[in-house]
Formats: structure tokens, C-alpha cells, sequence
């Protein structure tokens, strides 16, 4: 019976009630962005905390996010850190996620970017933005790889990063798929791995999102 992804809802939410406590504002933004016709993309309230206390552990004081959606996890990361930097191709989804955040007093410390990540990306290395002390990666999967190389031009020893989606349902552990998100997530996995930078561990998780999980790694 435990192994049903009704019994990995029932576990979230129960967490999610006795631990996380999700406020109205954050219920809204998940409420906005189903009623917007969003995808269901979003990290689970138990997720968002998570990210919270990261960012709180390691004290960040600037925040990188690659993927705004409609602003669910940006307001939990606003609300642990001084100033949100996130970058959001879809200008409709970042419209509404800039409501999000107003109705969570949070828009004064998030600056949100549009258009396509790499080229906000490209955009904070050339004018030397001051190094993030987390960054947050949940775009799109097949640009991971560009992302993480961008990401470690824009932290410092000791930043943490952070990327979802690694797990696809356990599609991560064929080498011959043809799925370009699943390639995608490889090709990064297999980037840090090499990368003497970098300190690493992924784990995996089931829950409200299916089975998935999320790859951490510590810049040297």
C-alpha cells in the first residue's frame, strides 16, 4: 500500500501540514497559476521550504533562479534571501508571476528577467553581476548543461546550486534515451561529476510531483 503515488500525496501533504504551514499568499500563487492555465511545474510546498532553508543555512544573501513559472518558488526563496535574481522566457507566466509577488510583498527584492535564460544569463556575466550565494536551476531541461556552465561564472567558492528534475521518472538512468530533457539532465549530471569545482550528491524523491528528485552541489 506504501508504494502508491496516492500514498506519496498523502505523505506530502501530511508533512506539509504538521511542518511547512503554507500562508495564503503562496496557496494563491499556486491557485493563480492552475487558474492561468500554467503547467503543473511548480515544487510542492514541502520543496519550496526546502529551498528556504538552504538558502537560510548558507546564509545567502543573493539569489540566482533559472525558471520563474508563476513565482511559487520565488517567494519562497524571497522571503530567505535579500535579493532574487529570476529568469522567466514566457512573458505572460512572468506578468503573472510578478503578481505573485506583489500580493506576497516580496517584488522589492526580486528582479524578474524575460525572455530566454541563456540570453539572461549571458547578460548578468557581461556587466558583472555580484556573485550568487544560491542558484536555483528549473527551466528547461535540454539547456541545463549551458546553464551550469553560466551559473559557475556568476557564484563563488562556497555559493550552492541547486537543480530539479533529475530524475524523470527514472528515464535519467538510460544512456540511449532519445528524450532531449532527459539527455539534457545527463550531460549536467556528468558535467559536475567532472568538474573539480564543484562537491556533489543527487537524491531521489516521490511525493505530490511523482517520482523525480534534485541534484546539490557546493562550489569549491
Amino acid at each position: 500500500m506504501y508504494e502508491s503515488t496516492e500514498q506519496w500525496r498523502a505523505v506530502d501533504d501530511y508533512f506539509v501540514a504538521t511542518l511547512v504551514g503554507e500562508d495564503a499568499a503562496l496557496a494563491q500563487a499556486r491557485r493563480s497559476s492552475r487558474d492561468a492555465g500554467l503547467p503543473d511545474h511548480e515544487v510542492a510546498p514541502n520543496q519550496g521550504a526546502l529551498l528556504s532553508l538552504l538558502a537560510r543555512m548558507c546564509r545567502a544573501r543573493r539569489v540566482l533562479e533559472i525558471g520563474t513559472l508563476g513565482g511559487y518558488s520565488t517567494i519562497w526563496l524571497a522571503r530567505a534571501a535579500e535579493h532574487v535574481t529570476t529568469l522567466e522566457a514566457d512573458a505572460e507566466y512572468a506578468r503573472l508571476a510578478r503578481r505573485n509577488l506583489e500580493h506576497a510583498g516580496v517584488a522589492d527584492r526580486v528582479d524578474v528577467i524575460v525572455g530566454a535564460a541563456a540570453d539572461g544569463l549571458d547578460e548578468l556575466i557581461a556587466r558583472r553581476a555580484e556573485p550568487y550565494d544560491l542558484v536555483f536551476i528549473d527551466a528547461d531541461k535540454p539547456n541545463n548543461p549551458r546553464y551550469l556552465e553560466a551559473s559557475l561564472r556568476l557564484t563563488r567558492s562556497g555559493s550552492v546550486i541547486v537543480a530539479d528534475n533529475v530524475v524523470r521518472d527514472g528515464a535519467v538512468t538510460d544512456p540511449g534515451s532519445t528524450d532531449e530533457r532527459v539527455r539534457g539532465v545527463r550531460r549536467f549530471l556528468e558535467q559536475v561529476a567532472a568538474d573539480p569545482r564543484l562537491d556533489a550528491t543527487a537524491l531521489q524523491t516521490v511525493g505530490s510531483k511523482g517520482w523525480d528528485g534534485f541534484a546539490l552541489a557546493l562550489v569549491r
